[in-house]
């Protein structure tokens, strides 16, 4: 009906009219930021999707670097940061975990990383370790057997004469397995 398209082309107009208003306070907001001296990123207040790209639009256009964070839509903010002063990975990381950006703190858990590096590296100049179990079986098991009994059981040792390669003179079949193997043939045929 002509009333509805009426309607709506007011409420595309007073839409549009707001996000020209709203475009004109972001760029306020961005040019009092630039002119702050002692402020190198600004964080601002949660926005909806439409808003979030205006501002990211201005930022872009003042030359100012700018990131999304937050999980959830409701709660998303945009954080805009001057060239000079633009993020490492880390604080990036830091603000998509939520957490409060602390350069201190960055910088002792660098260092810890580079130690743990170093201390990789020394290791892996040493070599691979020598092959063979760190301990000798016989020192776990001494209140078993004692000191002496696995030397005594060695020297006892001897062959098994009834176990191993027996000789033909042992054995009760003196035929050859070819010899064999066409007995049974001959057997089957019967059959």
């Amino acid at each position: 009906t002509p009333e509805q398209a009426a309607r709506m082309k007011k409420l595309q107009e007073q839409e549009k009219r707001q996000k020209v208003e709203f475009r004109k306070r972001m760029e306020q907001e961005v040019s009092q930021f630039i002119q702050a001296t002692g402020e190198p990123r600004r964080r601002f207040q949660p926005m909806n999707k439409i808003e979030r790209s205006i501002l990211h639009d201005v930022a872009e256009v003042a030359g100012l670097t700018s990131f999304s964070f937050g999980d959830d839509e409701d709660s998303r903010y945009v954080m805009v940061f001057k060239k000079e002063f633009a993020p490492s990975d880390e604080e990036l990381e830091a603000y998509r975990r939520g957490e409060e950006w602390d350069p201190a703190r960055a910088e002792e858990r660098r260092r810890l990383r580079e130690l743990a590096a170093q201390q990789e590296e020394a290791e892996l100049e040493r070599g691979p370790a020598p092959p063979g179990p760190p301990n000798d079986y016989k020192d776990k098991y001494r209140h078993l057997i004692g000191s002496e009994a696995a030397k005594a059981a060695a020297r006892t040792m001897e062959a098994n004469k009834a176990y191993g390669c027996v000789p033909v003179a042992n054995k009760r079949d003196t035929r050859s397995i070819e010899e064999a193997m066409n007995e049974i043939r001959a057997k089957k045929r019967l059959r």
